[in-house]
């Protein structure tokens, strides 16, 4: 597929020219996600990006969340395992999380970092737990505070080969930077591949780090909604599941997310919707590219 400087626009034709991978067999074959965030008042994000992850096709769905938030999870998602796990006096999910944590993300395909988490120091420490306890072909997409303490180490991903996509808004594309970003995302998004050594999802611009671009033009202000970003990350972790590879799911992911707004806009309007309400649209896009 594409691999030019100049940036693509994501067109139906496109995407049906670089088709998802359809599994056959059963659930193991799509994959296990894993979603590691949540903070004592926020486990809402942990919901979106697992749900939104079955969605778009993961077969297995594990969540793990502050502690004292699982067991309403459990109720909520129960196609899902659900793991508690330990927190500070504040309520964040503590950064030494324990060897259940390190196991799951050992055995799972795909670990999404970020959804609700609220603390960088110990988000640092989730993230260099998951590095450690992950092997270089397991996927990772990393999301929110997960960016913040990834800009605190840029080189930690640089040259390792591992399959990465990184998801930004514009305020963490700043800690990023490391400056405000330009006007130009296309070109944002390219420095941001190139200085991180991952796959970039920069607002519907996608670049990787060999210079491949592509951009989203269907997207629109209703997705600008609390929980649209851990919408779109659990997206992309499901894609990635099933076995798209990360500039794929990007691409695909960005569509499907953008698309699956505009397919409300009737009902809703264009600034009316719900993140939650994104999750019931994925498949039928995704179905009808």
């Amino acid at each position: 597929m594409p691999n030019r400087s100049d940036s693509l626009v994501i067109t139906p034709a496109l995407l049906r020219e670089w088709a998802l991978p359809v599994p056959s067999g059963g659930k193991d074959a799509r994959g296990t996600v894993l979603v590691v965030g949540g903070s004592r008042f926020t486990p809402g994000a942990v919901l979106l990006a697992g749900v939104a992850a079955l969605r778009a096709g993961a077969g297995v769905l594990q969540l793990a969340a502050a502690e004292s938030t699982a067991a309403a999870l459990s109720i909520q998602v129960p196609e899902a395992l659900v793991v508690g796990l330990p927190e500070t006096p504040a309520g964040a999910v503590a950064g030494r999380a324990g060897d259940q944590l390190r196991e799951l993300a050992g055995e799972a395909t795909v670990v999404t970092l970020g959804p609700g988490l609220n603390d960088i120091d110990e988000t640092r420490e989730l993230l260099e737990l998951i590095l450690d306890a992950t092997g270089p072909e397991t996927s990772l997409v990393l999301d929110a505070y997960a960016l913040g303490a990834l800009s605190h180490s840029p080189d930690l991903l640089v040259g390792s080969g591992r399959p990465v996509v990184l998801t930004p808004n514009l305020t963490e594309a700043r800690h990023l930077l490391d400056r405000d970003p330009g006007d130009d995302l296309d070109a944002e998004a390219a420095e941001l591949a190139r200085r991180y050594d991952a796959v970039v999802s920069l607002y519907g611009h996608i670049a990787t780090p060999q210079g491949g671009s592509w951009r989203e033009e269907s997207g629109d202000a209703g997705l600008g909604t609390s929980g649209s970003g851990d919408v779109r990350a659990g997206l992309l972790a499901g894609l990635l599941s099933r076995g798209a590879e990360p500039a794929q799911a990007a691409c695909w992911a960005a569509f499907a997310h953008a698309v699956s707004g505009q397919r409300l806009v009737p009902r809703y309007g264009r600034i009316g919707f719900l993140a939650r309400e994104l999750l019931d649209e994925i498949p039928h896009t995704l179905a009808t590219v």
